[in-house]
């Protein structure tokens, strides 16, 4: 049998990074504060915490609604309302919950709520980013008692605490029969964390209010606003003018400028959080691929391996990088940065060639290129948009007809995106493990509901021969291996060039002096990783 609780640590769960199981380096309340406002610049889609994994909904979600386990600022998983987990056997794992967590409505969490939880996160109607790889490897759940809680898994799952650990939790009897609509209204949100929802006026701001009842280290700020102010100047002379105290997104531009300001501190991490182009390579037609004349093009261009390497080519990554982002960012060649398991070494950044470009389009049959359009948020993250408008250029330099660049916000754009209203477009994916691995099986896999494959997978993207080597990985325990296999499947996928990778961000917050905040590389924008100044 193999335990694991806040003293010890677990062999399964390391895979290349050692987790530490002990006391925690998140932001803790020295002292209470009447209030925190903090300046997003983006919304949420929605209040239900399982309907969207995007960064816009997890923000808010982290605030007012808890998991098996949580994260330190650096990846690391540490027991939340999970006090513990064992082995009794390759395929079945008991997680044993705390017996002292209770919802805002006073009632108090049992392994019925969590059973609840675990099967809704499959089963969420129009998520654009769904939870369905975290529980895809549940066969059975059993309560065994109010706290504990038997699983059974389809075959032998190494991460499994991982893949639950990180899905939030409902009230049951709340969320049975909850619309959309009751979540946004409050009436439905209803959690265990350390905030509770007051308000959500769209277009404009939520409201927080603290739990006073939380399990854990009682949140830092009485109360909790959260304006959305999606321009990154407005962004900035709301801090400095003070109707703000914290502001995320910071663009590098702006990053001198504000620490060279009394009374303004600016917060950094390096990411995982990779940028990178998708393109529409599953369908024989795509809406925004044209021949030279604009008419429909059959067939669809970006099924060519070759083109879609062409792409890549005609990309400059280090030019992006230095007067886009002002070096606030690394030119990638693959999924995850060094540092995170299965980081393949040898991958680099495509080097940009105009000329090897325009060879392979004419090799596989486009010597004139053919017509694209580039769409893109324009307030997901700095420069997504001026990002765009860089790579429509580049692509006509190469010898593409470049139709158009289109920007939108992201709640709406992440929508359309999903639904698969796009040709080339640029997306983001935070790794928010210590592998490769969920990434992987998330944006690559061949998307399977029922397997827990392909959540992200916009692009309806499948190649066999790499679901069958993440299968592998998907089973492997022994930590040396399984990151060799990693490898091995990052390296098959990307001779395939399936997507283009661009670049991982460096990311900004800033704050006024009286604020402390932990950046962290889940990128995160939330009270629960700020606390009055000491």
């Amino acid at each position: 049998m193999n335990k694991v609780s806040r003293t010890s640590r677990s062999k399964l769960l390391a895979f290349g990074a050692s987790l530490m199981l002990g006391v925690s380096t998140l932001a803790t309340a020295p002292a209470w504060a009447a209030g925190l406002v903090i300046g997003s610049s983006t919304e949420p889609s929605a209040v239900d915490p399982l309907f969207s994994r995007t960064g816009n909904n997890q923000n808010l979600a982290m605030q007012v609604f808890d998991r098996l386990v949580v994260q330190d600022e650096n990846l690391q998983l540490h027991p939340g309302i999970a006090k513990s987990w064992e082995t009794t056997g390759p395929m079945t794992w008991l997680v044993h919950l705390r017996d002292d967590v209770t919802f805002h409505d006073g009632n108090k969490l049992t392994a019925d709520d969590i059973i609840y939880s675990l099967d809704r996160a499959k089963n969420v109607p129009n998520s654009p980013a769904p939870f369905t790889g975290n529980v895809a490897a549940i066969d059975s759940m059993k309560a065994l008692d109010p706290y504990t809680i038997e699983f059974t898994t389809k075959a032998p799952t190494p991460d499994f605490i991982e893949q639950i650990g990180l899905v939030y939790m409902l009230e049951k009897k709340v969320a049975e029969g909850a619309s959309i609509e009751d979540y946004n209204s409050g009436k439905a949100a209803v959690g265990t964390g350390p905030y509770k929802f007051k308000e959500w006026v769209p277009g404009d701001h939520v409201t927080l209010v603290r739990n006073d009842a939380y399990w854990d280290k009682k949140a830092a700020y009485d109360t909790v606003t959260i304006k959305f102010i999606s321009n990154d100047a407005a962004r900035v002379a709301a801090l400095l003018s003070g109707s703000v105290q914290l502001i995320d997104a910071v663009s590098p531009v702006d990053v001198t400028k504000l620490s060279g300001t009394a009374g303004i501190k600016v917060h950094s991490t390096s990411s995982t959080r990779i940028i990178y182009m998708a393109l529409d390579s599953s369908r024989d037609t795509s809406p925004f691929i044209t021949d030279l004349d604009g008419k429909p093009l059959t067939p669809n261009p970006l099924k060519n391996a070759k083109v879609r390497l062409a792409l890549s080519k005609l990309i400059n990554r280090d030019g992006i990088v230095d007067r886009i982002l002002s070096g606030a960012g690394q030119t990638a060649g693959q999924l995850v940065p060094e540092g995170i398991g299965g980081y393949v070494p040898d991958l680099k950044a495509e080097s940009y060639d105009v000329d090897g470009a325009k060879k392979l389009l004419a090799d596989a049959g486009y010597p004139k290129g053919f017509g694209i359009t580039i769409h893109s948020s324009n307030d997901r993250f700095p420069g997504d948009g001026e990002v765009a408008q860089a790579i429509g250029q580049m692509f006509a330099r190469g010898g593409l007809k470049v139709n158009g660049v289109v920007t939108q916000p992201y709640n709406v754009y992440a929508s359309a995106a999903g639904k698969q209203e796009f040709s080339a477009f640029i997306f983001s994916l935070g790794n928010t493990t210590p592998t490769a691995i969920t990434g992987l099986r998330n944006l690559l896999m061949t998307k399977n509901k029922e397997a827990g494959t392909g959540g992200f997978n916009r692009v309806q993207y499948s190649n066999p021969v790499f679901d069958n080597l993440m299968q592998d990985v998907l089973t492997e325990f022994d930590t040396n291996t399984r990151m060799t296999a990693v490898q091995n499947a990052t390296r098959t996928v990307m001779q395939d060039t399936p997507f283009l990778p661009l670049y991982w961000q460096k990311v900004y917050w800033a704050s006024k002096d009286d604020v402390t905040y932990i950046a962290n590389k889940s990128e995160d924008t939330s009270a629960y990783f700020a606390s009055p100044a000491k």
